[in-house]
């Protein structure tokens, strides 16, 4: 008897155990989001550099070693005022050189003038010749020659000495001031610069396999280092050649800078929109990375009801909390975007009651 009873308990225990495999898998209730078809913009990000169109080097015209610094950076300057002085000490002795020799030609030139006014009346008279009368013309003639040339070379000096005092061209603000008094300057010597608030301009090297995508009036975003969009432009510059150092073209974009949000030679990211097209977006909470790949799972209706199905998925940029995506998924798919974490691919799954807010 005990071992009959046994035996039944043990017929009971597996038939029990096969009824428990025979029964189908509780579906896991999930939330859903169905994927919805949007315009996808196509863009890529570069580096650009902003700069100020109404912007002045100021480089001197002179060499020489700076002896005086009028300004610094930041000061407000208005169009003339002086900005720094460069030793003029040799140029003004070549002025006065030059002035000196000046009054000796003048002198030459009156005592010409005297000659020939002496050989035009003894001419007159009789006395001389007519070469006499040529000669102290032609005399008279080089004298004068010779003092409208070294007149002219006076003026050109006296205008050299102008430029070893350096003046603003324009009202503006001064920039960074890199030199010192005391430091040797030449003509290819940065002074400073001389700025105008307002408009800039975004100068961004595009590669050259773009080139073909390229064309005036394409949108620009500037975005600042969270990616926030601080302005919008569009390319109004497009360079007719390419540089042989980089490979890449150079494009312009005008700035809006009326609230003073950028800086001149301030470096920032630029976001060009090369085109729109139609596709589907899918919520970032969606998607899944793996490896660098990217996955999602999605309720499909099998006819026994839903399954989780996961899918390999190429994304494109975010747009604002979503993905564009470029294949894996189309519009009208219902995308699982809450328990993921503890789905395998076929878990059926239902969609969980909508929450009732709380009175």
């Amino acid at each position: 008897m005990a071992v009959l009873a046994a035996a039944a308990g043990v017929c009971a225990g597996c038939s029990r155990k096969a009824a428990s495999a025979d029964a189908p898998t509780p579906a896991m209730a999930v939330k859903f989001v169905v994927a919805q078809s949007a315009s996808v913009p196509e863009t890529t990000e570069y580096l650009a550099q902003l700069r100020s169109r109404h912007s002045a080097t100021i480089n001197p015209q002179v060499e020489g070693q700076v002896t005086k610094i009028f300004v610094a950076s930041g000061d407000a300057v208005k169009a003339g005022q002086p900005l720094m002085q460069i030793d003029p000490l040799k140029q003004e002795a070549t002025v006065g050189s030059q002035e000196a020799t000046r009054a000796s030609k003048e002198a030459t030139v009156r005592l010409a003038q005297i000659q020939y006014e002496r050989a035009e009346k003894l001419y007159a008279a009789g006395v001389n010749s007519k070469q006499d009368l040529d000669t102290a013309k032609t005399a008279l003639d080089t004298a004068k020659a010779d003092l409208e040339s070294l007149e002219a070379q006076v003026r050109v000096e006296r205008v050299q000495l102008h430029y070893f005092q350096v003046t603003s061209p324009m009202n503006g603000m001064v920039g960074d001031v890199p030199v010192r008094v005391g430091d040797r300057v030449t003509v290819s010597s940065v002074l400073t610069t001389v700025d105008q608030p307002g408009e800039l301009e975004a100068y961004i090297n595009i590669p050259v396999e773009r080139s073909g995508d390229l064309r005036l009036g394409l949108a620009v975003d500037l975005l600042d280092p969270a990616g926030n969009v601080l302005t919008k432009t569009q390319i109004t510059f497009l360079s007719p050649q390419v540089n042989p150092d980089t490979q890449s073209i150079l494009v312009k974009a005008a700035v809006d800078n009326r609230k003073g949000q950028l800086r001149t030679a301030e470096v920032t990211r630029a976001r060009v929109t090369w085109s729109r097209h139609e596709g589907p977006v899918v919520p970032v909470i969606a998607v899944t990375r793996i490896n660098g790949q990217y996955f999602a799972f999605v309720a499909v209706d099998e006819g026994k009801g839903l399954v989780a199905r996961q899918r390999l998925i190429r994304v494109g940029q975010v747009l604002g909390n979503d993905y564009a995506v470029l294949d894996g998924v189309k519009p009208g798919d219902r995308l699982i975007v809450s328990g993921a974490q503890a789905l395998a691919d076929g878990t059926p799954v239902v969609e969980a009651p909508a929450e009732t807010a709380k009175p």
